[in-house]
């Protein structure tokens, strides 16, 4: 994101033994020089506790050579032992190996193998990169098609908020240093892929070099290393430069693009003998300010992307084809957007070139505002709009789109902001529409998803319905909340299942499977609980979810109804300030959906005065475990002084409540109606 902090574990161990990297470049055959080049297979052969075992294969692809030097560096901090078949010797963590008399010849295609013991601490990570007789082979496998290595990509993380923080180091932003744990359980998790945003500004010299600080690069490139060497793609860019300095070159043309070009000159000659897996991104989320509009502002971004592209491929190595990843203005998917990138691209006539976006969904949906509670038709009709948008201008051209961020902008201030079964039929659909389209994701995580130090999901149901959608539909329902009023006697209720493709295969309470025709009814994509089966699971008729129950499709994941007891919510009248005002709520085990905020001549108060359906968390949140419905200063900062604001209370179960509020300088009294 842009501008804004967005925010089954396997230990190294035994479970490497017998890691195996195979790493090869070949170098181009000129006419006065055979073709040169080497493979190497590095095998982790055995480990114990603070040492292993590795054997060494040297493969030599270009002429027959007559005394060999293999040279490498271990991600992990390995200290060399013993050796067999060579002689090794290591300084500063760079690691030598030569040959012995008897095998000091290797003809062309031939193969030479040696073996060694070293010590360790938490991991034998396989070194990136090796050298033989001065030709690197790099880590990463071979280079693929444009099309076919964004497809390898699928499904992709961002991690985020940390080296893109703008302050002094990677944990500014309150998350910990990257270890090789964490990209561990990342790659554990199903990724393929790895985008690493990057904030360069804090780390760079003083013009006209704009030198990066060597630690700053070297911590880049160190995470970099570990990515790639658990067959990890990596994509980095400059990210929240966009809008520190970038934003500016409207009126700062020459400086903009002159830190820029230095930027990325330093970078394409850091990491151009990394291998293909290894992917740049021009910048993040690109935007102007003082511009004279849009035109200029494409006109700008193809400028950048085309410099961009210009500086990497100039500087030879593996970024003479490397992957590019060139961003449409603001990232956005609208049409307008688009087509300047698309003429761009195709004017370039590179093979390796892929096109990005982002996406975080119908605003009025992914913040909820403006009544956007569900999920509903005009909120999936913007994916379908976009990503057809997408596949359309680029990928039926031969350009691959990677959607380098998705996610919910409601994210940014909790993960509640959009109730959970709604929440999860956007990803549900969001996955596989993407699918469909071929378009690799890129899960926008800043922390509040994956936990950096515990390697669990903060919400597993969440997770578990987005890794389901890169392979396949799942069932799901009109909502997951099923309400029987306390005040009211039990009946039956009917629920819209939206099958997906699926087809129902039973209902269960825990793991007992209710009995079909007696505790629910199945008619086409209608699910009936009866009357008899809601009173058992509702038992005393508590306030609150009473019973989970799960419906299980015939693939994908299960959906589930929380059947719930509640009455009307009830409000009491209260006194406060602007800075703190809090509605005693007895919610009575309903739950918030949104606000409603009006003036007595009917025109809507507070903030985005244009709805009067207020968004939620930012002007209005529920504190279910205190009993308390808190109105923010964001609110009333929106509120006419002495003018009554009447507040309706929409719930989830279908209940509406009203409430008077008034601001009178900095102090609130709310009654009820």
């Amino acid at each position: 994101m842009n501008g804004s902090r967005r925010r089954a574990r396997t230990v190294l161990g035994v479970a490497l033994a017998g890691l195996t990297v195979v790493a090869s470049v070949v170098a181009p055959a000129t006419a006065v020089a055979a073709e040169t080049g080497c493979k190497v297979t590095y095998s982790v052969t055995g480990q114990w506790q603070g040492g292993f075992k590795a054997d060494v294969a040297v493969t030599n692809l270009g002429a027959a050579v007559d005394g060999w030097k293999l040279g490498w560096e271990w991600p992990s901090g390995q200290q060399v032992g013993n050796a067999w078949n060579a002689k090794i010797t290591a300084s500063d963590g760079k690691v030598t190996a030569t040959n012995v008399g008897y095998n000091a010849k290797v003809g062309s295609q031939a193969t030479v193998q040696f073996g060694l013991t070293g010590t360790r601490g938490h991991a034998s990570t396989a070194p990136l990169a090796f050298s033989f007789n001065g030709v690197t082979c790099v880590h990463g496998g071979k280079q693929l098609t444009a099309m076919k290595q964004v497809a390898a990509m699928e499904p992709g993380w961002n991690l985020g908020n940390t080296l893109d923080s703008t302050g002094g180091d990677e944990t500014s932003w309150g998350n910990p240093r990257i270890t090789e744990a964490l990209l561990d359980n990342v790659k554990a998790q199903g990724f393929k892929s790895v985008r690493l945003p990057v904030t360069w500004s804090a780390h760079l010299g003083q013009g006209p070099d704009f030198q990066i600080e060597p630690g700053y690069l070297a911590r880049v490139e160190e995470v970099i290393r570990w990515a790639l060497a658990r067959d990890l793609y990596v994509l980095v860019n400059i990210h929240h430069d966009s809008w520190q300095w970038m934003s500016k070159m409207p009126a700062e043309h020459d400086s903009v693009l002159a830190k820029f070009n230095k930027i990325w000159t330093q970078l394409a000659g850091a990491f151009a003998e990394y291998g293909p897996r290894l992917t740049f991104e021009s910048w993040n989320e690109p935007v102007f300010t003082g511009s004279t509009g849009e035109p200029q502002e494409m006109q700008l971004n193809n400028e950048l992307n085309a410099s961009f592209r210009d500086i990497v491929r100039r500087s030879g190595g593996n970024n003479a084809t490397r992957l590019l990843v060139l961003p449409t203005l603001h990232t956005s998917a609208e049409q307008a957007r688009i087509d300047p990138l698309v003429e761009h691209i195709r004017g370039l006539g590179d093979p390796n070139i892929a096109a990005t976006v982002h996406y975080y969904g119908y605003w009025p949906f992914s913040v909820n505002i403006a009544g956007g509670t569900r999920f509903d038709a005009t909120a999936q009709k913007d994916i379908t709009d976009s990503f057809d948008r997408v596949h359309n201008s680029f990928i039926t051209r031969g350009v691959p789109v990677i959607l380098g961020e998705y996610g919910l902008l409601g994210f940014d201030r909790h993960t509640g902001t959009i109730e959970q079964g709604e929440k999860l039929k956007f990803f549900e659909y969001l996955g596989y529409y993407a699918r469909t389209k071929k378009i690799t994701t890129m899960l926008w995580d800043n922390g509040q998803h994956f936990g950096r130090t515990t390697f669990k999901w903060s919400d597993p149901q969440l997770f578990a319905q987005i890794k389901s959608s890169w392979t396949t539909r799942s069932g799901t329902a009109y909502t997951d909340q099923v309400f029987n009023a306390k005040s009211s006697p039990i009946t039956a209720k009917t629920i819209k299942l939206n099958l997906n493709g699926t087809s129902f295969s039973g209902l269960y309470n825990g793991n007992i499977a209710l009995t079909r025709g007696r505790d629910y009814t199945i008619a086409g994509d209608q699910l009936t609980l009866t009357a008899s089966a809601l009173t058992k699971l509702i038992g005393s008729r508590g306030y609150g979810v009473n019973a989970v129950l799960t419906a299980k499709f015939s693939k994908g994941v299960p959906w589930r109804f929380h059947v719930i007891t509640h009455d009307t919510p009830v409000l009491s009248g209260a006194t406060g300030t602007t800075a703190k005002f809090e509605i005693p709520t007895a919610f009575r085990g309903d739950q918030l959906a949104t606000m409603e905020a009006k003036y007595d001549d009917g025109t809507f108060a507070g903030p985005n005065d244009w709805t009067s359906f207020k968004e939620y968390d930012k002007t209005f949140t529920p504190n279910y475990a205190d009993s308390r419905t808190n109105l923010t200063p964001d609110f009333f900062g929106a509120v006419k002084d002495g003018q009554q604001v009447t507040l309706t209370f929409h719930y989830w179960s279908g209940a509406k409540v009203s409430y008077h509020v008034t601001k009178s300088g900095g102090t609130v009294t709310g009654t009820t109606a």
